[in-house]
C-alpha cells in the first residue's frame, strides 16, 4: 500500500487548527519541528488523517482546510485505520510507527466548537518518530 502526503500542518498551540506548510523537519522521538505536540516523548508525536475522512465532512457542506482537524499530516491513498498498531511507514526521509487509532475527546475542543464535529477521535491515527528527517507535500508514503 502506498499513498502520498497531501498536506503538512503545524500549530503553536494544542487543541487548535493547524496551518499548512510545504515542508517540515521531523525530529526523532519528538515530532514536527515548530508544532505544539513536538518534544513530547510519548506515543502521539504525529497525527495523521486521510483526505478521504476530510472529504466525508466536506460532503456535509463544511468548508474545510487541511489542518482544520489538527492533523499534522493529511494523507491520500492509505487506509490509515486498517494499519495495525506497530506498522512502520516511510514518509519522505522519516520513519513513523503507528501507535494508536483514534483518541478520547476529553472536552469539546476549539475544533469541535468551530466546525461542529471533530473526526480525529474516530478516524485519526497517531505515530511516534523512529527516524527524523525532512518531509514535504507530495512525498510518497510507503509501508515497511
Amino acid at each position: 500500500m502506498t499513498g502520498k502526503v497531501v498536506s503538512i500542518n503545524i500549530s503553536k498551540n494544542k487543541g487548535t487548527t493547524k496551518k499548512a506548510v510545504s515542508e517540515a523537519m521531523v525530529i526523532e522521538n519528538s515530532g514536527i519541528e515548530g508544532d505544539a505536540h513536538a518534544g513530547s516523548h510519548w506515543h502521539r508525536q504525529i497525527s495523521l488523517l486521510s483526505i478521504e475522512s476530510i472529504e466525508k465532512m466536506r460532503s456535509k457542506g463544511l468548508n474545510l482546510n487541511y489542518g482544520d482537524f489538527a492533523e499534522n499530516i493529511t494523507t491520500e491513498g492509505v487506509d490509515l485505520l486498517s494499519l495495525p498498531v506497530g506498522t512502520k511507514l516511510k514518509v519522505g526521509e522519516c520513519i513513523l510507527e503507528i501507535t494508536q487509532h483514534g483518541k478520547s475527546c476529553h472536552s469539546k475542543c476549539e475544533i469541535f466548537k468551530t466546525i461542529g464535529d471533530c473526526i480525529m477521535p474516530k478516524e485519526g491515527v497517531f505515530a511516534r518518530v523512529l527516524k527524523g528527517g525532512k518531509i514535504k507535500v507530495g512525498d510518497e508514503i510507503l509501508m515497511l
